[in-house]
């Protein structure tokens, strides 16, 4: 049996910086860290495609039905094969990612609560509440940097879709999660070693996770 831990908030709130952190702490042997973002729709195969109006943002867009049977595959022991999904072509890539079932699985991602039949999987949840402004930035930042896109289409996704997702499926998750991480470091880059630190010490304080911590 594997512990299942959910890592949600907002984009750019810092859930895969956090997600990472634990997973260090706990050790390779011991943890592994599961992208949402492996589980979107394959979104190229749909009708009539259109990356620049399809709602990424919206919890319909991932295919929680795949993500919530290789978590529970994960959860009994067993190993399984996450989808590889290109952000380029917005579709799925031939083969896979291995996914060992080590003692503890760390899932990160938004919507990861939005949907009953995968929120009930994960035996600790998590939500990083890092403040608005700071997230936008982040992501303004990233998708300029990784992703080729110009300011004026971050901001206009964001209005569009990303703004109104958060507040329809991401923010209620909030009062589903069994506690509240706030990143009150206000960086654009969480690369103080000690801030992340800071941020990923109330998880491994949890008793959850006892018998798994170093000592």
């Amino acid at each position: 049996m594997s512990l299942l831990i959910a890592i949600t908030g907002g984009s750019g709130s810092g859930k895969s910086t956090l997600a990472q952190a634990l997973a260090r702490a706990l050790g390779s042997d011991q943890a592994v860290v599961v992208l949402e973002d492996w589980y979107y729709v394959d979104a190229a195969a749909l009708p009539d495609f259109d990356p620049a109006s399809f709602d990424f943002d919206h919890v319909a867009a991932r295919d929680h039905a795949l993500l919530a049977a290789h978590l529970s595959a994960l959860k009994a022991g067993q190993a399984v094969q996450a989808p590889i999904y290109s952000l380029i072509h917005h579709g799925r890539e031939p083969g896979g990612t291995p996914v060992p079932a080590v003692p503890v699985v760390i899932v990160e991602g938004i919507h990861l609560l939005a949907t009953p039949a995968v929120a009930e999987l994960f035996d600790l949840k998590v939500f990083v509440d890092t403040p608005a402004d700071i997230r936008f930035i982040r992501r303004l930042l990233r998708d300029q940097a990784e992703r080729g896109r110009t300011a004026r289409s971050v901001i206009d996704q964001y209005l569009k879709t990303v703004r109104p997702g958060h507040e329809r499926f991401t923010e209620p998750g909030r009062a589903l999660a069994d506690f509240v991480v706030a990143d009150q470091t206000a960086a654009v880059v969480l690369e103080d070693v000690q801030a992340v630190d800071r941020l990923a010490a109330p998880v491994l304080a949890h008793p959850i996770l006892k018998a798994f911590r170093r000592t």
